[in-house]
C-alpha cells in the first residue's frame, strides 16, 4: 500500500506507508461500527500517528491532539469542540454524539482531557482510537484505558529491516547504507527521515557505479534536528564523562576492566540511560547507536584520528573476523555474527581488503541476504577490480548457481535446491542438515522437508529454509500442512532481499481462480484496492472480497507477502 498525505507536523510529503498490514487491519477492525476502539502504544517516532491516519482514512471522524504546552490547561485538547467553561459530565454528553474520535499523543493530555477520554470509553457510545507514547508520564486516566481493559491495546514494534529496506527503496539507497541507517535509528521513523534528509542536503549520498543506487560513507551530518536528539550526550560535562563517551564512540564495546574507565562515572552514565552493560556484565557500550555517530562526527579530525587509529591498524582484528566467518561457513552455520570492524571500515569509506570482502559477501549470500552480498563484493572490487573471489560472489548474488569451488559442499547442495537430490546421493556430509534435506526431498517426505527447513532456519540459512518449505508444499497431501508450509516459506523468503529461485517460483498462485490471480498480482505490485478496482472496472468491495478469498487459500493475510507469491516470467536464482 502506498498513500501520500501532507504530514501536519512537518508540512512535508511523508514517505509511503509501508508494512504494518496486520496492524492496519487490526486498527480498522477495532474502530469499525459496533466495536469500542483501540489504544496504540509505542516509543516516539514508531509510526503510531501514521498508522491510525491510514486506518481511519475515508471514514468520518474527529481528531484531537495532546500537546506539552497545554498540559496545564483544562480540556485544552478538546477546546475546539467544547464551550469555554464546561463540566466533565456535560463534556461527555456533548461528545457522545461523535461516532469515531481519534486522540493523538494522549500521553500529553491535560488531566481533564484524559478524564474525558476515559469517561467516553466507559460510556461506550463513542468509538475511540488512541495513540500514546511509551513514557513514564502517561496520565492515569489514559493508562487505565488498557490496564482496566476498557480498550484493547496494540503495542507497536519497530519496523523490521525488510520493511525499512522497502521504505528506503524510493530513495535508491544501497543495502549496506540501509543497514547502517536501520541500526542507527533504532526503529524511530521520524529520526530516520531526518537523517536521510540531512544526508541528501549535505551531499553525503554518492552513486554506486553500475547499480543506480546511492551509498552513504563517512561521517553523519549533525544538523539541528539531529543535535536536538542527542543533546543529553553532547551536553555532558561531568568529570570524566565526555572522555568515556568519546572512547566508546570510537571503540565500543569496551571491557569494564580497561584502565581509565572510572566506575563512578560509568554508574552515572548508566543511571542516565546513556550507556549499557552487556548481559554478562563484562563490557560497556553506548545506549544508542546515534550517539556514537554524532560523537565521532563532532570530535574533530585530529582527535578522531588519535582515538580511532588508521585503517591499517585494524588489520589483525579484521583478519580475526574473516577467520570467524570462514569457520562458521565450514561448520554449516551462518547465524548472525557481529563484524563491527568490517562494518566500521565500510561506513568510514575506507578501502576494504578484497579477501575479507569476498568472505563477508559469501556469508551474506548463504544467509539469503543477496543484496548485501553484492554490496560487500563491490566494496572489495573498489580496491582490487580483478579479484576473482569478489567477482564470483557478485555473479552469484546476481542469480547464478553452481559456481562455488570444486568439491565444495554448498556447490553439491545446489542440486538439492534445484529439486535434483539424486545427483548428489551419498556426496553430502552424512547426517548434515543438507543431507537430511536431500533425503526428505528424494522420498517426497513433506514432514521431513519441514523439519529440514526448521534446522536450516536455525542455522541462519533463511533462503535455503524457504526453498525446503516450498518443496514441502508440493509434496504434502494434507491441506492444513500445505498452508503451514506455504505461509512459512513466504515469511522466510521475505527476509531474502528479493532473491528468486526455481524452488520459490510460482509457489502458490496456481491454486487461485483466474480473477484472484489477476487481483493478487496487481496487489503484489503495490496497487491499493481502489486502484485495482479502477483498473479492472470492479467495485472496491468486489476487489476486497476476491482478496479475502485469495488470502484464505494462500494461508496468509499479509499483503506485504504477496510479492513472494506471484508467478515470475523468468526465474532468478541466488
Amino acid at each position: 500500500m502506498s498513500t501520500y498525505e501532507q504530514d501536519p507536523r512537518t508540512l512535508e510529503p511523508p514517505w509511503p506507508f509501508t508494512g504494518r498490514d496486520d496492524e492496519l487491519e487490526l486498527v480498522r477492525g477495532a474502530s469499525a461500527a459496533g466495536r469500542p476502539g483501540i489504544v496504540v502504544t509505542g516509543p516516539a517516532g514508531h509510526g503510531k500517528t501514521r498508522l491510525i491516519t491510514e486506518a481511519v482514512r475515508g471514514t468520518e471522524h474527529v481528531r484531537v491532539t495532546g500537546t506539552p504546552e497545554a498540559r496545564g490547561l483544562r480540556f485544552a485538547a478538546f477546546a475546539p469542540l467544547l464551550p469555554d467553561t464546561v463540566s466533565l459530565h456535560r463534556a461527555v454528553r456533548i461528545l457522545s454524539g461523535v461516532r469515531l474520535l481519534v486522540v493523538d499523543d494522549a500521553h500529553l493530555l491535560d488531566e481533564a482531557s484524559a478524564a474525558l477520554v476515559h469517561q467516553l470509553a466507559v460510556h461506550g457510545r463513542t468509538r475511540l482510537v488512541v495513540a500514546a507514547a511509551d513514557t513514564g508520564s502517561v496520565p492515569g486516566a489514559v493508562s487505565r484505558l488498557w490496564t482496566g481493559e476498557l480498550l484493547p491495546r496494540l503495542a507497536l514494534e519497530p519496523l523490521p529491516l525488510e520493511d525499512i529496506a522497502r521504505l528506503l527503496a524510493a530513495a535508491g539507497l544501497e543495502p549496506l547504507t540501509v543497514r547502517r541507517l536501520h541500526r542507527m535509528c533504532g526503529g524511530d521513523l521520524r529520526l530516520l527521515r531526518d537523517v536521510v534528509a540531512a544526508l541528501g542536503s549535505a551531499g553525503r549520498l554518492t552513486s554506486v557505479p553500475g547499480t543506480g543506487e546511492r551509498a552513504w560513507r563517512g561521517a553523519l551530518p549533525v544538523t539541528a534536528a539531529v543535535r536536538d536528539r542527542v543533546g543529553p550526550v553532547l551536553d555532558r560535562s561531568g568529570s570524566g564523562e565526555p572522555e568515556i563517551l568519546e572512547r566508546l564512540a570510537f571503540a565500543e564495546p569496551l571491557p569494564l576492566s580497561l584502565d581509565g574507565l572510572d566506575p563512578e562515572v560509568l554508574e552515572r552514565l548508566e543511571a542516565d540511560g546513556l550507556i549499557r552493560v552487556d548481559d554478562q556484565g563484562d563490557a560497556v557500550s553506548l545506549a544508542h547507536p546515534l550517539h556514537g555517530a554524532v560523537l565521532r562526527a563532532t570530535a574533530g579530525r585530529l582527535r578522531a584520528r588519535r582515538l580511532a587509529g588508521a585503517p591499517r591498524d585494524h588489520g589483525p582484528a579484521l583478519e580475526a573476523e574473516r577467520l570467524a566467518l570462514v569457520r562458521r561457513i565450514e561448520q554449516l552455520d551462518v547465524r548472525a555474527l557481529p563484524t563491527p570492524v568490517g562494518e566500521w571500515l565500510v561506513a568510514e569509506g575506507a578501502e576494504l581488503p578484497a579477501g575479507y570482502a569476498a568472505v563477508r559477501a559469501r556469508y551474506a549470500r548463504l544467509r539469503g541476504e543477496v543484496r548485501d552480498a553484492a554490496a560487500w563484493a563491490r566494496e572489495g572490487l573498489r580496491g582490487a577490480p580483478r579479484h576473482a573471489g569478489c567477482r564470483m560472489e557478485l555473479r552469484l548474488a546476481g542469480g547464478e548457481l553452481g559456481e562455488d569451488a570444486d568439491g565444495d559442499v554448498y556447490s553439491g547442495y545446489d542440486a538439492v535446491r534445484l529439486g535434483e537430490p539424486e545427483r548428489v546421493a551419498g556426496r553430502l556430509p552424512a547426517d548434515s542438515v543438507f543431507a537430511r534435506h536431500a533425503d526428505a526431498l528424494a522420498r517426497g517426505d513433506g514432514a521431513g522437508l519441514d523439519r529440514a527447513a526448521e534446522d536450516l532456519e536455525e542455522r541462519g540459512f533463511s533462503l535455503f529454509a524457504a526453498e525446503a518449505r516450498a518443496q514441502a508444499v508440493r509434496v504434502h497431501r494434507d491441506p492444513q500442512a500445505v498452508r503451514v508450509s506455504r505461509t512459512r516459506a513466504v515469511a522466510l523468503a521475505r527476509r531474502c532481499q528479493g532473491a528468486r529461485t526455481p524452488a520459490l517460483a510460482g509457489l502458490v498462485l496456481g491454486e487461485l481462480t483466474a480473477r484472484q490471480r489477476q487481483i493478487v498480482t496487481l496487489a503484489a505490485e503495490g496497487l491499493s484496492n481502489r486502484e485495482i478496482a479502477e483498473r479492472l472496472t470492479l467495485s472496491v468491495r468486489t476487489v476486497g472480497n476476491h482478496l479475502y478469498g485469495a488470502y484464505a487459500r494462500l494461508g496468509t493475510g499479509d499483503r506485504g507477502a504477496l510479492p513472494w507469491m506471484v508467478e515470475l516470467p523468468e526465474c532468478e536464482s541466488a
